[in-house]
């Protein structure tokens, strides 16, 4: 079911919006809640990593904080521009009846927080061992 669109909309997103057919309303707004939840969770990154080059004090490791800091505001940065991808992808297909794309965005955020966890966990065993 194809819907007369008004010019409006189509200016602000003209490729997305003359693709397919409107889909539901309800999936199109849960698929918009998802994006914006990515989007908390990249904010959220950006500002644990900018905290902890901040406030929390130096380790013996020369270094070691402001790297892990880095990491996880590159992680936010990441997480926030494959967010929008994933969103455009989604609503592309439900826009055209096909199944919805596999995401690398839950994996990639958890091997990354992984990999911050360990070397958060080697540098503070590394501390208390001096």
């Amino acid at each position: 079911m194809s819907r007369t669109r008004p010019s409006a909309l189509r200016r602000s997103h003209p490729v997305l919006h003359d693709v397919g057919v409107d889909p539901d309303y309800r999936f199109t707004l849960a698929n918009e809640r998802t994006f914006l939840a990515w989007i908390r969770t990249a904010l959220a990154l950006m500002a644990g990593g900018v905290a902890i080059i901040q406030f929390v004090p130096s380790f013996g490791l020369s270094g070691a904080r402001q790297a892990i800091g880095l990491t996880l505001v590159a992680l936010g940065g990441v997480l926030a521009g494959g967010s929008y991808r994933h969103w455009d992808r989604n609503e592309r297909a439900m826009r055209m009846g096909q199944a919805l794309p596999v995401s690398v965005l839950p994996r990639l955020l958890t091997v990354a927080l992984v990999v911050v966890v360990l070397a958060v966990l080697a540098v503070v065993l590394s501390e208390t061992r001096r």
